[in-house]
């Protein structure tokens, strides 16, 4: 370690004392801490410039002062601070400034956005929503990959890769989602990204400036509408029903629309058939850019999906955002966007301006894992996990609390509608999680909500995740929830 250490060779003062009172300032200023080890005299003189002797009789008069400890041969160490050179005030610190009034020229306009749980202490029935079971990840497949992926190690990890994104995992998508979600994509069309939510901030970057016009479904994910907020888009919120968006409320141009058509966050629904053809028809006659969120729809129960939004797209007026998060883990931090060819040099640009690209390792597991067929089989076998958890959640919502259930075609979550006697959602988040039970109002789960008819419409409506849980941890829980509302 170096210190931050200046002498003045112009100062009538001596080296040795400059050397003392600037230790000892940073002591008392807490820069250096009790326990920290302060470089050897003959280092320390080294980088100075001035002789060892010199070094070693300032460190004698900081132990003297008791500011320093010395415990040959070890070395020397930062002592507990004496009680005479702590400073006393009685004087309160003074508030932090607002940064948003302070600085004139922030232009920053949004919300923090939090996609972990909002609450502090854990619960032990937690239905946190579009969080993978962790206990299947397929940790033996990516043990064998890391294996044989730390012999290039060095190579991959020494430079700079291509701030798209490794080609073989770029390859690997592409197969993966023509045959999944019926997209014609080639590697050189994918962009690879550290999750959904770099995704957002670069189509913001490249579409937002103030004012622009943005569409986004009411309700819609909180993260997305947070991230256009930010960057003075005026959001222009549409409402959906049972089958999705609904088309027929869309405005007449806007840069943007942000849709999750697969499962539509957070209600559930499915997007129409109809509807998208009619959503393709609206973007292309308004030239507006279609931002295809597609974050969960590996997990269909009932039936096929219906494929993406992006492979009807003939006009090249959707981008495709894919994720791992759901199916892996958002720890991984890796997501892709598949580009019309006029978008692509744009974002790879603002990309390299943002960070350069995406953790080389990651990359090289994940087409390994994608390449080697195991992802189909690992998604297989959480499918089927996953339906019976939501099957079991479904069955105990509606016999033991009733109301209506929606949004089960597919996902990690489903909405329980409660009856209009039970009380709003948010007091019965409230007074679950003091049971144990976890269960989670839209605003709460991620989802926000635009406008008094939409916080009206779903004032009695909790999300509840269950991938993450076993079946015994649903029934438990359901109990638990069903003693406080029965």
């Amino acid at each position: 370690m170096q210190l931050p250490l200046r002498l003045d060779l112009g100062r009538h003062q001596n080296l040795q004392r400059q050397i003392f009172e600037q230790i000892r300032d940073l002591i008392i200023e807490g820069c250096l801490k009790e326990g920290v080890q302060l470089p050897a005299s003959r280092i320390l003189a080294k980088d100075l410039g001035v002789s060892r002797n010199t070094v070693v009789q300032a460190y004698e008069l900081l132990v003297a002062e008791g500011y320093l400890d010395m415990r040959p041969p070890v070395g020397t160490f930062v002592a507990p601070l004496p009680a005479t050179a702590r400073p006393v005030s009685d004087v309160p610190p003074a508030p932090l400034p607002d940064v948003a009034a302070s600085c004139c020229s922030l232009r920053y306009k949004g919300e923090p956005h939090i996609v972990v749980s909002p609450y502090d202490t854990p619960v032990a029935f937690d239905f946190w929503v579009g969080r993978p079971d962790a206990r299947l990840f397929p940790i033996l497949n990516w043990a064998k990959s890391m294996k044989q992926r730390l012999r290039y190690l060095q190579d991959g990890n020494s430079g700079y890769g291509d701030p798209a994104g490794l080609w073989d995992l770029r390859q690997a998508i592409a197969e993966y989602v023509g045959a999944a979600r019926g997209i014609r994509a080639e590697a050189g069309d994918i962009l690879i990204v550290n999750g959904i939510q770099e995704g957002l901030s670069l189509m913001a970057q490249l579409f937002i400036a103030e004012g622009t016009e943005v569409v986004v479904e009411n309700p819609c994910y909180m993260g997305a509408a947070n991230m256009f907020a930010s960057r003075g888009a005026r959001l222009v919120p549409v409402p959906v029903d049972d089958q999705g968006l609904c088309i027929e409320a869309l405005p007449t141009g806007a840069a943007l629309a942000y849709l999750t058509p697969a499962h539509q966050y957070p209600t559930g629904a499915v997007l129409s058939a109809q509807r998208r053809h009619r959503l393709l028809h609206w973007a292309q006659s308004c030239r507006t850019y279609i931002l295809e969120d597609d974050y969960d729809s590996d997990f269909q129960y009932d039936q096929t999906p219906l494929p993406a939004l992006k492979s009807q797209d003939e006009s090249g007026h959707v981008v495709y955002m894919g994720t791992f998060s759901k199916s892996l883990g958002a720890g991984l931090r890796v997501g892709y966007l598949i580009l019309p060819r006029p978008l692509f040099q744009p974002a790879l640009v603002a990309k390299c301006l943002l960070n350069n690209g995406t953790v080389w390792l990651i990359q090289a597991l994940l087409a390994d894992f994608l390449a080697s067929g195991a992802y189909r089989q690992h998604l297989h076998r959480i499918r089927t996990l996953y339906a019976a958890r939501r099957n079991l959640l479904w069955q105990a919502l509606s016999q033991q609390l009733g109301g209506e259930v929606s949004g089960t075609q597919g996902g990690m979550h489903l909405v329980w509608h409660m009856p209009d006697s039970m009380p709003e959602a948010l007091d019965v988040e409230r007074r679950a999680r003091a049971l144990g039970v976890g269960v989670y109002s839209f605003p709460t789960g991620n989802a926000r909500l635009l406008g008094d008819a939409a916080e009206q419409r779903y004032a009695r409506s909790l999300m509840l995740g269950y991938a993450a849980l076993q079946e015994r941890e649903i029934e438990s829980g359901v109990r638990r929830l069903a003693s406080l509302l029965g």
